[in-house]
């Protein structure tokens, strides 16, 4: 790294010598500092307050995964997999494994119950080299729940932190965990889980503010999350999750509960834009327009045609159907070409709503799409 120093003025020039070390050194603190502020998981350094895409089961492919990373997301995880068909070699749970350069850092998300099964599974992951293994511990799903996976762990926390424990020294990768507040409004004991799981090695936690109780229903409640960073005992990264759909609510939250980084799940879906608007809005306090009718069919686009890539025609063109609603909320008068994107199988078809959609819609955007 080169240093600039700048030239001294005339009278200065019989201290120079100790005029530029006293720079140096000034320089030298104020490198040190921004590398301080710099928010890393183990080694793997995301920024001064990264922004994460949450792991969504049907959802966080790498179509999507390639939208979201375009528009400044700092780290993104996969849809989460499933030990057991990993372990069995089942394609879908393997096929979530991919991952590509452009993508990195990237976490692999896995969930299960058997530590034997974990421990095996984690040297499947390691061998796919993401930068970071990621344990669910939040699904609320009944199916995923009922086996003591996900969320389900949430009953017994003593079996978290073993099952944790044993990944992490299973493991060369960096382990970090997304979980809940707790099983129901009785049981929330994030603050005891966030201090054992930093003990028995994990590098960073998410956290989504509700219980498995809630589900998604009502408000996320930071509360606890910024209690867990006021604590002197945690040093690692925490990150908050939950209801984050706004710039201004992701500067409020980030403000208000002093979390190291904010992890983005359902406001992104069919709506990748919202990392640029929240980053422009850090940086400069104004909220960007939203994307155009342009930018939205592109984006469409590009997502249907990476599908099909990835999952082969007609998976690729079923999984898709899901975004479409996102993508194009808002405008007036979309549900007969929403029906066509829901119900044609024929890639060039849907192509050819996409194009009729641009073209109606963006004469008409400034003034119905505000």
């Amino acid at each position: 790294m080169t240093f600039c120093v700048p030239p001294l003025s005339g009278k200065d020039e019989v201290p120079r010598k100790q005029g530029v070390k006293s720079r140096l050194a000034s320089l030298g603190q104020n490198l040190t500092r921004e590398v301080n502020d710099m928010v890393k998981i183990d080694q793997v350094e995301l920024g001064e307050f990264p922004l994460l895409l949450a792991p969504m089961e049907d959802v966080s492919d790498p179509p999507f995964r390639a939208l979201c990373k375009v528009q400044g997301c700092d780290m993104m995880y996969t849809e989460f997999i499933s030990v057991e068909g990993l372990i069995r070699d089942a394609h879908k749970s393997v096929q979530k494994l991919d991952i590509y350069e452009e993508e990195r850092p990237i976490g692999i998300q896995i969930f299960g119950a058997e530590i034997d099964s974990m421990r095996r599974a984690a040297e499947i992951v390691e061998e796919a080299q993401p930068e970071v293994l990621d344990i669910n511990y939040g699904c609320p799903v009944k199916k995923v729940v009922c086996k003591m996976a996900g969320a389900g762990i949430l009953q017994d926390i003593d079996r978290m932190v073993k099952l944790t424990d044993a990944i992490v020294k299973s493991t060369n990768l960096p382990v970090t965990v997304k979980t809940r507040l707790g099983w129901d409004d009785k049981t929330m004991f994030i603050e005891e889980v966030a201090e054992r799981l930093q003990d028995v090695g994990i590098k960073a936690l998410s956290i989504h503010g509700r219980t498995r109780k809630q589900m998604y229903k009502g408000e996320a409640d930071w509360t606890l999350i910024g209690k867990i960073k006021e604590n002197p005992r945690i040093h690692i990264p925490i990150f908050g999750n939950g209801d984050i759909d706004s710039p201004q609510k992701a500067k409020l939250y980030r403000e208000r509960y002093g979390v190291d980084g904010i992890m983005i799940g359902r406001a992104s879906i069919g709506y990748p834009w919202i990392f640029r608007e929240i980053k422009h809005y850090f940086a400069t306090g104004e909220i960007l327009p939203p994307p155009t009718v342009e930018e939205r069919v592109a984006a469409a686009r590009q997502h249907l045609n990476h599908s099909i890539e990835w999952k082969g025609l007609k998976l690729g063109v079923l999984e898709m159907r899901r975004h479409y609603t996102n993508y194009f909320r808002g405008f007036p008068h979309i549900k007969p070409y929403r029906k066509e994107l829901v119900t044609v199988h024929d890639p060039a078809v849907l192509h050819n709503v996409l194009d009729q959609i641009q073209e109606r819609y963006s004469m008409h955007e400034q003034t119905t799409l505000v």
